[in-house]
């Protein structure tokens, strides 16, 4: 496959919400080792832009739930990270703004389907953030991230707190009672400004009240609150099991 045309390029960066200065990074940041290693006199591959756009994005999704989540403990950052910026994820992005279109591939990886292939999107990803720090700075590369994983971080915090509090509730109360945690859900407001209020009852009786703009952040704020009665409660409550 040719080198992609100037107009391919200009697709690219528009989608990118980015406009380079130096186009040659980011030929060589679409440009897969497959390619190269086909094609005579082609730039070297994306792969030194890969290992920097890495660094790069795990700094600014750092910085971005640090700054935005002053709630989470170290360890909860770190497992918010991961779940941004893993593999998978960085596939669905680079999907998302089509840049497996844009890839320059060798005869074989083209036909066996590698503009889907969640390594080679995700790599590629990498690398065309190293290609945007390095043409425009710390900066542009901070913001074209923002843009990109903004919505997708505060997913993760979503599926986090799910994760920690309802999950880790429903293991108390099969613990502590026997049976599963009951969520009592009301709503007030118009639809364009709704409130959620949800109650966890836990055999019978209420232990935690949140709130939220739907009601899964309701329903884990309430969960979070009854697993910290829970945790703190000595002794078990009559009736209980034994943990």
């Amino acid at each position: 496959m040719s080198v992609r045309s100037e107009s391919d390029l200009t697709t690219l960066e528009e989608r990118l919400g980015y406009h380079f200065t130096d186009r040659a990074l980011l030929t060589t940041a679409v440009s897969h080792r497959s390619w190269c290693a086909e094609s005579a006199g082609a730039p070297q591959s994306n792969e030194r832009l890969e290992f920097l756009g890495d660094a790069v994005l795990g700094w600014v999704v750092a910085d971005l739930a640090y700054r935005s989540h002053a709630d989470l403990a170290e360890g909860r950052l770190t497992d918010l990270r991961k779940g941004a910026v893993n593999a998978a994820a960085l596939a669905d992005v680079a999907l998302d703004f089509g840049l497996g279109e844009h890839l320059l591939l060798g005869k074989g990886e083209a036909a066996a389907g590698g503009r889907s292939k969640p390594s080679i999107l995700s790599d590629a990803l990498e690398a065309v953030l190293g290609a945007v720090y390095l043409d425009g700075g710390a900066d542009a590369a901070y913001q074209v991230i923002t843009r990109m994983m903004g919505e997708r971080i505060e997913s993760a915090v979503v599926r986090l707190e799910h994760a920690d509090h309802k999950t880790a509730l429903q293991e108390l109360a099969a613990r502590l009672y026997d049976s599963a945690p009951v969520y009592v859900i009301r709503e007030e407001g118009p639809d364009h400004a709704k409130k959620f209020y949800a109650t966890v009852l836990l055999a019978g009786r209420p232990e935690g009240d949140g709130e939220g703009r739907s009601k899964k952040q309701a329903e884990q704020a309430a969960a979070r609150e009854a697993c910290g009665r829970l945790a703190a409660r000595a002794p078990v409550p009559d009736g209980a099991g034994a943990p």
